[in-house]
């Protein structure tokens, strides 16, 4: 028996895959983790994005687990039924990449693989420019560097256009309000208008309003952005990502310019980019079959 309902689904959509449930105590918050796959098998770390949980891999996951690996699927702090500290400063991407560090640290001293998309990649991003020694690989879906991030959000219209709702998540109690609104009729409402027509089914959209509906975990979410303007992370050892990096991208990203993409590029000592024409912003669901392949080419 789960804790998780999702993961109770899960299990039985997939009757033959191994699956796990544990929670992990770091300083400050504990995390709700799933596990996939040989216990023995060499360990790859996925990460999500807002407003995933551990869910949003799903697709991914059986893959790992059928070529021999150890898959280990966290919920990020403030999300799902992983703690949720209080304030927003605890969500900044200094805390955020402590909490990775320590789950870096519980797979073991070796480096580790590490495949994150969207918000769990700029927290990917940042962990390696703090602590590459612990990556071994890093994969990365339509999340650009940080600090491209940050240029395009202040120098360029379009991206500023397309990230408008940044600034609007920056408003006290309100956007709470209005996604809660009708059953989390906003929540359900981001994954559809920013998919491909049946990305996400009617059971899937309401997964994910369950998990924000758990006590504390919206304002959580939300705190992620309202972090990434006015609690700032502190400078990073390392002016370069040293790991291998490859980047995929869906072409049709309503929030997240291509352009970004290349740009990243040359602030890594190694990095290749795939764009996937006709996948948007949730290029893991969208173009399963060839994220799939590409992340295991990647990795293996």
């Amino acid at each position: 028996m789960f804790l998780d309902p999702a993961l109770t689904h899960f299990a039985a959509e997939h009757p033959a895959l191994e699956l796990r449930e544990r929670f992990l105590d770091l300083p400050g918050v504990r995390l709700h983790v799933v596990e996939a796959g040989p216990e023995d098998g060499r360990p790859v770390l996925l990460l999500h994005g807002f407003p995933e949980f551990w869910w949003g891999w799903r697709r991914q996951m059986p893959a790992f687990a059928a070529a021999g690996r150890r898959v280990v699927v966290p919920d990020l702090r403030g999300y799902n039924l992983s703690g949720k500290p209080k304030g927003v400063r605890a969500y900044g991407l200094d805390p955020l990449t402590d909490d990775l560090r320590g789950l870096l640290d519980d797979l073991g001293p070796e480096p580790a693989d590490v495949v994150a998309h969207d918000w769990g990649g700029a927290v990917a991003w940042w962990g390696a420019l703090r602590f590459p020694e612990r990556f071994a690989r890093l994969a990365l879906l339509n999340i650009p560097h940080p600090g491209v991030m940050r240029q395009f959000l202040w120098h360029d219209r379009e991206q500023r256009r397309r990230s408008r709702y940044i600034f609007y998540f920056q408003l006290p109690f309100l956007p709470e309000r209005k996604i809660r609104e009708g059953d989390y009729r906003a929540l359900r409402s981001i994954f559809k208008r920013t998919s491909l027509p049946g990305t996400f089914s009617p059971d899937d959209l309401a997964t994910y309003a369950a998990a924000a509906r758990q006590p504390g975990a919206l304002t959580a979410m939300l705190n992620w952005y309202r972090a990434a303007l006015w609690c700032p992370p502190g400078r990073a050892p390392h002016r370069r990502v040293e790991p291998p990096v490859r980047l995929l991208w869906g072409e049709n990203d309503v929030a997240l310019g291509a352009a970004m993409a290349s740009a990243s590029l040359p602030r890594c000592r190694e990095a290749e980019l795939t764009f996937l024409p006709g996948a948007g912003h949730w290029v893991q669901h969208e173009a399963t079959a060839k994220v799939n392949a590409l992340l295991l080419d990647f990795l293996a």
